[in-house]
C-alpha cells in the first residue's frame, strides 16, 4: 500500500501544507500592500452551462463551479496538485485501489459536514442514465469499476466502484490500473454534490435562493446572459487563508467591447481581441500577456449519416485541411502567439512529443497543390464546385477564422462556402446533436495527459460530434489506459488521425488577455488554466 499523504514526500512539507500556508492558498508576499476593495471582476463570452458540478460542460462554466465547490484535489499555481476536501490518499500495491482521506473540517455553505457519502452520492449521480450528464463517459474515462455498464444502463448506480467506509474516508476502485487518475479528480465532474438539496429541489436546485456549496464561494447573484456573483462563503474549511472577497463574471459577447469596458477600468481581466496583441503588448507591456495553454481549436466534419457525402471521401476531408494557412491564421489574424496545429494534442501536454506528421513538414505552396490535386480527385472541380455550410458560435474571433479559412477554400479550391453563427447553447446543442455541415470545436484538457484530447476521437466519447468511427484507434486507445508507455500508442492514434483527418486542426491556444496588474498571483505557468477565487488577491494601487 502506498501512501500519498497531502501528495508530498517530506513530513514537514506536509505539515507546512497541512496548516494552510504555502503557495497552494495564495501564498502573499510580505512586501505586497493589498487593495481595500479585494473584488475581481472579468468578462467571460458566453453565459455558461450550469453550476451543477456533473452536468456543467463549458470552460466558462468550469471556471464558476471550481469557485463554488471543492473535489478531492485542486491544482497549485503551476499546475500540481494538492489537497482539496481530501488531505491524500493511499493506492494499493497494483494501483487499482485508491483511498482517500478526507479532512474533518470541510463542511457544505449551509453548516453540514462535507462526507464520503457526498462523493458516492455525486459520483454515481454523473454516471445515471437518467441524469444524462454531458460528462458521464467522464466516469468511464476514469476507469471506474462497472461505470460502463451502468452508463449503459445494464447495472445498477449502486454497483459503482466507490464507497464511503466511513464519514471520513472515500474508497475507489478502478478496473484497471491509470496512472494519471488523480489529476481526474481536480475535474467538476468529480466535485461532491448536496443530496438532501437536489432531492428538496429538483433542477432548480441550483438557483441562489437554494444552492448549498462546499468551495470557498457561494453564488450570491445571478442573471443569466449578464452576470454572476460569488462570494466568500464563511463555512469554507480554508476561509481564513481566502483573500478575495468576491468575484464577478459579466458577460460581454463582443471582444471589442470588452476590451473598451477593461481600458474604462470596469474589467480586471478579459481577452485580447484577435490580432490586437502586437499593439496592446507595445502599449501596455504589463498588462498585455500571452502563455500557452493546454487547448486545441479545431473544425470537425458531420461523418454521421446526417452529414454531407462529400466529407464521407477522405481526399475531401484532407484537401480543406491542407490548403488552410495556418501562418497566416496565427501570425496575421490571431496575432497572439498561438502555435499553428498539425496533430490533435498540443506540445504543451506534459510527456507528449508530437509526431512528424507529413503535413507539418511541407511547404504551404506544396501543400496548396497537394489539396487541389485531392480535390480534383474527388471530383470536384470548376463545374462542380465542393460546397457546405461551417458553422461557429457568436463571437468577433471565431468569425475572423471563419472568414479567413472560407476565403482561403474559396480562392484555391473554388470551394463555396454559407457562414452560420450560433448563440452558444443553441450551437453545442446543434453541434451535438449532428445538425451541421462542418463546425467549429475547441477543447481544453480536464487533466494534463494526451488522452485528454485524444479520447475524443474514439466513437464511443461523448464530444465526437462528428461520429468517427475507426475500431484500431479505439483499440489502441483502450490499451493506453493500462500502458505504462503510452508514446508508441498516442503516435499511432496521433498518425491514424492525420491520415483520415476527421477534424481540421487549426492552432493550440495561448491565454492572450489584457490583466490588470493589480491581480496577484495569477497561474500562467499552469497550462490548463485550472485557477481558483481562493489562490487570487487584488494589489493596492
Amino acid at each position: 500500500m502506498k501512501s500519498f499523504r497531502l501528495l508530498c514526500l517530506l513530513a514537514v512539507v506536509c505539515n507546512f501544507l497541512n496548516f494552510g500556508v504555502a503557495a497552494a492558498n495564495g501564498h502573499i508576499p510580505a512586501d505586497v500592500k493589498l487593495a481595500d476593495d479585494q473584488t475581481f471582476t472579468y468578462r467571460m463570452l458566453d453565459e455558461f452551462t450550469s453550476v451543477d458540478p456533473q452536468i456543467v460542460e463549458d470552460v466558462s462554466g468550469s471556471e464558476v463551479v471550481r469557485d463554488l465547490f471543492e473535489g478531492l484535489m485542486n491544482q497549485a499555481a503551476d499546475g500540481q496538485l494538492v489537497p482539496g476536501v481530501a488531505t491524500g490518499y493511499e493506492v494499493n500495491d497494483d494501483n487499482t485501489v485508491y483511498t482517500f482521506m478526507l479532512r474533518d473540517n470541510a463542511k457544505w455553505s449551509n453548516g453540514d459536514q462535507v462526507t464520503a457519502h457526498d462523493f458516492v452520492f455525486a459520483w454515481q449521480r454523473a454516471a445515471d442514465p437518467e441524469l444524462a450528464s454531458p460528462y458521464q463517459w467522464f466516469v468511464e474515462l476514469m476507469s471506474i469499476e462497472n461505470a460502463a455498464a451502468i452508463i449503459k444502463g445494464e447495472q445498477p448506480v449502486d454497483t459503482l466502484g466507490v464507497k464511503a467506509l466511513d464519514d471520513q474516508t472515500f474508497e475507489v476502485t478502478l478496473s484497471a490500473p491509470l496512472p494519471y487518475f488523480p489529476q481526474m479528480t481536480t475535474h467538476s465532474t468529480t466535485f461532491p454534490a448536496p443530496q438532501k438539496v437536489i432531492e428538496q429541489h429538483g433542477d432548480e436546485w441550483t438557483k441562489t435562493e437554494n444552492i448549498v456549496s462546499n468551495g470557498a464561494y457561494v453564488l450570491t447573484e445571478h442573471l443569466p446572459n449578464e452576470r454572476s456573483v460569488r462570494e466568500r462563503n464563511p463555512m469554507y474549511w480554508d476561509n481564513a487563508n481566502t483573500t478575495l472577497d468576491k468575484t464577478v463574471a459579466l458577460v460581454i459577447n463582443d471582444e471589442n467591447v470588452a476590451l473598451t469596458r477593461y481600458l474604462a477600468g470596469e474589467l480586471d481581466r478579459t481577452e485580447v481581441p484577435a490580432g490586437q496583441f502586437p499593439r496592446l503588448k507595445k502599449e501596455y507591456p504589463q498588462e498585455a500577456i500571452s502563455f500557452p495553454r493546454l487547448c486545441n481549436y479545431y473544425y470537425t466534419f458531420n461523418l454521421s449519416d446526417s452529414g454531407p457525402a462529400a466529407f464521407k471521401d477522405v481526399r475531401v476531408r484532407k484537401a480543406l485541411a491542407l490548403s488552410i494557412d495556418r501562418k497566416i491564421l496565427t501570425e496575421k489574424v490571431l496575432a497572439g502567439g498561438q502555435p499553428e496545429a498539425y496533430t490533435f494534442t498540443p506540445a504543451a501536454v506534459a510527456g507528449f512529443a508530437p509526431p512528424a506528421v507529413e503535413m507539418a513538414g511541407m511547404s504551404q505552396a506544396d501543400r496548396d497543390a497537394k489539396a487541389k490535386q485531392l480535390l480534383e480527385e474527388a471530383g470536384f472541380g470548376p463545374d462542380k464546385p465542393l460546397s457546405f455550410e461551417m458553422m461557429y458560435n457568436t463571437s468577433e474571433a471565431h468569425k475572423k477564422i471563419a472568414v479567413a479559412m472560407s476565403q482561403m477554400w474559396k480562392q484555391k479550391l473554388g470551394a463555396e462556402i454559407t457562414l452560420a453563427n450560433m448563440e452558444w447553447k443553441v450551437f453545442l446543442e446543434t453541434r451535438g446533436s449532428q445538425g451541421f455541415e462542418l463546425a467549429r470545436g475547441a477543447w481544453c484538457g480536464d487533466y494534463n495527459e494526451a488522452s485528454t484530447f485524444l479520447d475524443l476521437l474514439d466513437s464511443e466519447s461523448g464530444y465526437n460530434d462528428g461520429k468517427y468511427n475507426n475500431a484500431e484507434l479505439d483499440a489502441l486507445l483502450d490499451e493506453a489506459k493500462s500502458s505504462s508507455d503510452t508514446s508508441v500508442l498516442y503516435t499511432k492514434v496521433e498518425e491514424i488521425f492525420a491520415d483520415e483527418m476527421p477534424m481540421i486542426p487549426v492552432y493550440h491556444y495561448a491565454g492572450v488577455y489584457m490583466m490588470d496588474s493589480d491581480v496577484g498571483n495569477w497561474p500562467v505557468d499552469n497550462v490548463q488554466q485550472n485557477w481558483y477565487s481562493k489562490d487570487l488577491y487584488k494589489i493596492a494601487e
